[in-house]
């Protein structure tokens, strides 16, 4: 049985990733900062529901420790937030942290743990707001930025593991119906999150370190 991790897994489209994997017979390992409260996640059968509170570095050495040797055939970092509109330092270097940073950083713990699985997948969700070929609106510079920075991030990553047979994609997942993408967002978490696990799936060595959609069309970065 082939077995995924997924970070902010509470709401959303890790929430959905989690229910749609286990339900395709995945072992699935989703994760929250709060687990408690983490009641739909919880209600999934087949899931294990971990806690992870990716910007506290205790709390990956605790999550990473408990992983141990454990082999992850797909990691998904789905875990974000949006970040002040304003300029402000602290929500910027905060962004960052759990945008950027964090992400960068679990994907080099989980490496061996995804190097000793069979199908040897990485998978961040970024955003098109990431692009700055596509910014011709301007505004939300803190998101833009960590986006950005991630993408920059998990590109670099694509090559330096491909050595390992690790396959890397970064992933917009649309306009979604969310609590980040609110109410009148263009599509629900089904259909994005069916569309990224079909661009997952074609994923390869040959197609690893792209900035895709989730429709399978690349954006420029």
């Amino acid at each position: 049985m082939p077995a995924m991790l997924v970070t902010g897994a509470n709401r959303g489209i890790g929430l959905e990733f989690a229910r749609q994997y286990a339900a395709d017979g995945w072992s699935v390992i989703a994760t929250a900062r709060k687990p408690e409260a983490a009641t739909e996640l919880t209600a999934i059968g087949g899931v294990e529901v971990k806690q992870l509170d990716v910007a506290d570095a205790d709390s990956i050495d605790a999550f990473v420790a408990a992983l141990g040797d454990r082999p992850i055939d797909l990691f998904v970092n789905n875990a974000g937030v949006y970040g002040s509109r304003d300029l402000d330092r602290e929500d910027w270097l905060k962004t960052l942290e759990i945008n950027s940073v964090a992400p960068t950083l679990l994907a080099a713990r989980l490496k061996p743990n995804v190097a000793a699985s069979e199908h040897k997948k990485m998978a961040v969700i970024t955003s098109k707001m990431g692009s700055i070929a596509d910014n011709g609106r301007g505004g939300a510079i803190i998101y833009r930025s960590s986006k950005a920075a991630v993408n920059a991030a998990w590109k670099s990553l694509a090559i330096d593991f491909a050595d390992a047979g690790i396959a890397v994609v970064i992933l917009h997942p649309g306009w979604v119906q969310t609590d980040m993408g609110g109410p009148n967002a263009l599509i629900d978490v089904e259909t994005s999150v069916s569309g990224l696990r079909a661009v997952i799936d074609a994923l390869s060595l040959q197609t690893s370190g792209r900035f895709t959609a989730y429709d399978g069309s690349e954006i420029p970065w």
